[in-house]
């Protein structure tokens, strides 16, 4: 398994995590409550835009954790191994999301 080639995908993931997130700050901010400049249906269009950025943002903190767990473990040289039994995670799995820790038998 090319390990620099996984760390490489890895630290690029973070990385577009982390732009994404610092740019879309502002739409997971205050929403301004003033009646006399928003209307009511404005306002609840805003909330709710607030509250769909909260929520992405949320999963991709979840995300960045992941990644970080799968850079540890590279360094440990565990990765691609499943976290629970220990055998190797197919290789499939592994590149359609690189931050899986388990195989396919023991996520389900």
């Amino acid at each position: 398994m090319a390990l620099k080639r996984w760390q490489t995908i890895l630290v690029q993931l973070r990385q577009e995590l982390e732009v994404l997130d610092n740019s879309s700050s502002d739409a997971r901010g205050a929403v301004e409550l003033d009646q006399s400049r928003v209307g009511r249906l404005s306002r609840m269009d805003a909330l709710q835009g607030q509250a769909m950025n909260n929520a992405i943002s949320a999963r991709r903190k979840q995300k960045l954790v992941a990644i970080e767990g799968a850079l540890d473990r590279l360094q440990e040289g565990e990765f691609g191994y499943c976290v629970k039994c220990g055998e190797e995670i197919a290789l499939k799995r592994l590149e359609l999301d690189p931050t899986v820790a388990t195989c396919t038998d023991c996520s389900q």
